[in-house]
């Protein structure tokens, strides 16, 4: 071995030491089968080698690391569930990193119940959150189908969003502060739970959806809400998206902005969940043109009032509703869940779309954003635009907050090699400019979109971005490569 190998395996070793003094020697993974799992995301399209992966106890531990790969020149991949879809999680190749994986980090460690708030650590996982706050009388209304193993840490670094956005907002506004490691490896402690305090720059709101590149993210204090005394899952055939957004209106006017979900599923993605699942199958008669799983929550007694025909007045209530909207043509067809297991069915058909799509064949999965009034325009537009080009459609989205997961999809693998990708990404990102949409909805960029980041965002948004990144991280050891694309 030369002199400058031995060198380098001396650092390495000394290094590697070092964190096993500050995390423990069982929570420092040097070996390829014990990293693995660390190293490749959910998506597995992005995987590269680490250092090491190490599992930090607390934010002390969290800032000895960061201050050991600062002097070492080492940089750091923040990791939470590793559920992402953007590759913003995994190390990049060519780049010496090491994994900090939040996963110890567990703890619940207070609960105010006159504040409602609570304070949880990066590291508990989604339900885990849920069902404790549950116990407690409150809900926290995040929620998607990666609760069960996704992370607050993660969710907080990618601004999640999920189903309830239209009535609760993305994973930001249900935060009122957080505790982070900075990358110089001071602690900035936020975590008063606040609902007001103008005292200067919101730091929360910097390191919130920034991706682990300005900091790791190790706690937060959350805002929570009261439970519904009763619930109304509705699946509907709307005559078209522009009738799925009058209803929309029309049933936040009549309820006081109770809908929590208001999901796009229309026939060719149902049909792809029957093909994939068989036990599942739509309610529905028909084909469906523009199918919307509705639900609305209310924590008034007068809702939750039971009928003499057994009924509560909130499903009353949209009864009539939808009565009106059919007579106006706007609703085909509408099936109301009357147990829990019916909702709870209706929420899997949905919740088992991305799976669906992906058996389906191969796909191309676009993350966009667009004002309502512009949703129908892009659908139609770029439907006619794909079709030209040989692609099918599939797409669903959370319609009530204007998200939508547009797939351009092939179920002839070999045909999709020769299909015109690059044109069809061209024609729909230009569309989303002239429509005012956004690229990236709630995925994050990660490593998958930097360049349509360089490419579609706005100049001077970039430059500030970037005056930002080299303030706080100087020396870009904080996930670089990610969401922040390099100057050309």
């Amino acid at each position: 071995m030369s002199q400058a190998g031995r060198l380098a395996e001396s650092f390495a070793a000394d290094f590697v030491g070092a964190l096993r003094r500050i995390a423990g020697t069982r929570h420092v993974f040097t070996e390829p089968a014990d990293m693995a799992g660390y190293l490749t995301d959910w998506t597995s399209q992005y995987s590269a080698d680490a250092v090491a992966v190490v599992r930090p106890a607390d934010a002390e531990q969290v800032s000895q690391i960061v201050k050991l790969c600062a002097s070492a020149e080492i940089s750091i991949v923040p990791q939470g569930g590793n559920t992402s879809l953007a590759g913003g999680g995994v190390p990049s190749k060519g780049v010496a990193s090491i994994v900090v994986s939040l996963s110890r980090m567990q703890a619940i460690r207070h609960f105010d119940e006159a504040g409602r708030t609570v304070v949880a650590e990066a590291g508990v996982v989604l339900e885990t959150l849920q069902s404790y706050v549950d116990e407690r009388g409150l809900q926290f209304p995040l929620t998607f189908g990666a609760k069960g193993s996704c992370t607050l840490g993660g969710n907080l670094a990618t601004n999640a969003g999920g189903s309830n956005v239209v009535r609760y907002g993305n994973t930001r506004e249900l935060c009122l502060g957080l505790e982070a490691v900075l990358p110089d490896g001071s602690i900035f402690n936020g975590l008063t739970g606040l609902r007001k305090d103008n005292t200067g720059y919101d730091l929360k709101d910097l390191l919130i959806g920034s991706e682990g590149t300005l900091g790791i993210i190790t706690a937060a204090v959350f805002k929570l809400y009261p439970k519904p005394l009763t619930r109304v899952t509705a699946l509907l055939s709307m005559a078209s998206v522009d009738a799925a957004i009058r209803a929309l209106n029309l049933v936040q006017d009549r309820t006081g902005h109770s809908i929590e979900a208001f999901e796009y599923i229309p026939q060719p993605v149902l049909s792809a969940v029957e093909k994939a699942f068989p036990v599942l199958k739509s309610p529905l008669q028909g084909p469906v043109e523009t199918g919307v799983l509705m639900e609305v929550g209310s924590s008034r007694l007068s809702d939750a009032k039971t009928d003499d025909d057994g009924s509560n007045q909130l499903a009353t209530e949209l009864l009539a509703i939808f009565e009106e909207l059919m007579e106006t043509g706007d609703i085909i067809d509408a099936v109301i869940a009357q147990s829990e297991q019916q909702r709870a069915d209706l929420w899997r058909m949905r919740e088992l779309v991305l799976e669906s799509i992906m058996a389906y064949g191969a796909a191309y999965h676009f993350d966009i954003s667009l004002p309502l009034a512009n949703v129908s325009w892009f659908l139609r537009e770029m439907d006619l635009t794909a079709a030209e080009l040989g692609f099918e459609t599939l797409t669903i989205g959370h319609l009530g907050d204007g998200n939508l997961h547009y797939a351009l999809v092939s179920a002839d693998r070999e045909a999709w090699q020769d299909l015109p990708l690059g044109e069809a990404k061209a024609r729909a990102f230009e569309l989303l400019k002239q429509l005012n949409g956004s690229f990236s909805a709630e995925h994050g960029i990660g490593q998958s979109k930097l360049d349509v980041m360089r490419a579609l965002k706005e100049p001077a948004q970039l430059d500030a971005m970037r005056a930002i990144k080299r303030a706080l991280d100087p020396d870009n050891i904080m996930n670089p490569g990610r969401l922040v694309p390099a100057a050309e």
